[in-house]
């Protein structure tokens, strides 16, 4: 069986972000789904109330005994919270199935403003586990952070861009969520090539959990046997139907709809 994902990320007790979109995402396009649980929130809609650290060691434990038994054709990361557990991640990764693609999903804060990754975590992301991706999936804001430059246009994306592939990263995708306009633009760069996909902007609070679905989206394709760019275009569609059809739970920022597939996203 191909579509094995072996996820690395934190659990969102509200089931809108988190492990629990991605092992729906990763569900609905017919992979199969493992984790390791990398941190324990407790939210809902409105946000992150509290966080509940995982030692590394035995976020590696998960990750091995996994990958020695079921397998995997892609591993995703999301929220890792501290420095050990990047480490512990890479360090498996890196012995056990570095073969594989890697989806590096770089979370560090979320809608509500809560802090996912600590501060002195974000230059062992940049030295541990940035130069072993197959793409990295920030948003405009974690972008800056890993760029150092503020993104008001296309060329500041460009330029972003650039500064993050130096980092190792083999390419880099930044989402373009939460630049204005009617139109969302999703940049996908590697050394040789740029590309851009556009969608119309859906006017809805409804976007709690998007960014880990599309990056376990692209996971779940690239571990079926797509190229990147096809993973990307096929993970947006899912990503913006999943939205479109988002069911308004809570009174804040709601969960998506996992439940459907896309047409056309096959091998």
């Amino acid at each position: 069986m191909r579509g094995r994902v072996l996820i690395a990320a934190g659990s969102d007790s509200g089931g809108g972000a988190g492990i629990q979109a991605d092992v729906k995402t990763v569900t609905a396009l017919a992979g199969f789904a493992t984790t390791a649980i990398t941190a324990l929130t407790a939210q809902n809609t409105f946000g992150v109330h509290s966080i509940e650290k995982v030692d590394p060691n035995f976020v590696a434990r998960q990750m091995e005994v996994v990958i020695t038994d079921i397998g995997v054709d892609a591993v995703k990361t999301g929220m890792l919270h501290n420095a050990g557990v990047i480490e512990a991640v890479e360090n498996v990764y890196s012995v056990h199935c570095n073969d594989v693609p890697l989806v590096v999903d770089p979370v560090m804060v979320a809608k509500g403003g809560a802090v996912l990754l600590q501060e002195d975590a974000v230059d062992a992301l940049k030295t541990y586990l940035i130069p072993l991706a197959t793409v990295l999936t920030p948003n405009i804001p974690e972008a800056e952070v890993l760029s150092g430059i503020a993104i008001r246009d296309d060329s500041d994306v460009s330029r972003a861009a650039e500064k993050i592939l130096a980092l190792g990263s083999a390419a880099v995708l930044i989402t373009g969520g939460h630049r204005e306009g009617d139109r969302i633009v999703d940049t996908l760069c590697t050394p040789e090539s740029k590309e851009q996909f556009e969608s119309p902007r859906i006017n809805t609070p409804n976007t709690h959990g998007s960014g880990c679905t599309l990056a376990s989206a692209i996971a779940t394709y690239l571990a079926r046997g797509l190229s990147l760019s096809k993973s990307v275009s096929c993970a947006r569609a899912y990503v913006h139907k999943a939205i479109v059809q988002a069911p308004g739970l809570g009174g804040g920022a709601g969960p998506l709809d996992h439940t459907h597939t896309v047409q056309n996203c096959s091998e």
